[in-house]
């Protein structure tokens, strides 16, 4: 059973009758899933090829092609100048968003290192989920022995659930270990 078919004949009725919902409409449902990977300007700037390595690193995490997201002015502070590359960003929806969360949920989160449960507090007050793991070897795709560099990866979840409790609910039911 894949996910979306769970999500349909599983997670609505239980989101149903826990929220009294009677709109099947009004279920809260992921709506996408946000990779990001901020670039360290000092890593790009020794290794030219650091950029290249994230991309593909991205690519074969989410089987989508990275946009770069460049600085809108210059920081000072930070060293950032206009038009620098600050971070590569994928945005997933659809089958493949409910393949990677499968992905997320059964293979990766359980091979992270150390792993004591996800926190419910970074379920912010519209249900959203974001979480950062320190490591990209805790996917499949990406072989420990390739890595030139470890780096990590900031992912969001939105949803359109309209406050933290049924976002929660929502995460627990498809199957996110939280802390207890």
């Amino acid at each position: 059973m894949t996910l979306k078919e769970k999500y349909q004949k599983e997670i609505i009725p239980a989101m149903m009758s826990s929220f009294d919902i009677y709109n099947v409409m009004e279920v809260p449902k992921v709506e996408k899933i946000i990779v990001l990977c901020g670039l360290n300007r000092a890593l790009v700037e020794q290794d030219g090829k650091f950029i290249d390595m994230v991309k593909n690193t991205i690519t074969k995490i989410t089987g989508q092609k990275p946009i770069e997201i460049k600085a809108k002015k210059s920081i000072a502070g930070f060293k950032i100048r206009e038009g620098l590359s600050v971070a590569l960003m994928v945005t997933i929806r659809g089958k493949r968003m409910y393949d990677f969360l499968n992905k997320l949920i059964n293979v990766s989160i359980p091979r992270i290192k150390d792993f004591r449960g996800l926190n419910e507090n970074s379920v912010d007050q519209f249900g959203n989920f974001n979480f950062g793991l320190k490591e990209q070897v805790v996917f499949p795709e990406v072989k420990s022995e390739e890595v030139e560099r470890v780096h990590g990866l900031q992912i969001t979840v939105t949803t359109t659930a309209r406050d933290k409790k049924k976002g929660i609910e929502l995460f627990k039911l498809f199957g996110f270990p939280f802390k207890k």
